[in-house]
């Protein structure tokens, strides 16, 4: 089980930023991933990152991609 941390791509856009429909970050350690939607089906709670200073939805769980929608998807258990 790792740690997520989601943000909202202020960067949007931008030169390797994604596009503007690229609206979150998501974060597992120093990996990031840049995805047009998100959904969380675990337990989830707001923290404010130390070094930025910005708010983070953070959670557990493990991370998976539907590619066709671009949507980063945290479940409680690893899909096969």
């Amino acid at each position: 089980m790792n740690k997520y941390l989601i943000r909202f791509n202020k960067t949007r856009g931008q030169p390797s930023r994604g596009t503007l429909d690229h609206a979150w970050r998501v974060f597992e350690g120093k990996k990031e991933y840049l995805v047009k939607n998100f959904q969380v089906n675990v337990p989830s709670f707001s923290e404010k990152d130390k070094i930025s200073e910005d708010w983070n939805l953070a959670c557990e769980g493990y991370l998976t991609f539907d590619k066709e929608t671009s949507t980063a998807i945290i479940n409680s258990e690893k899909s096969i």
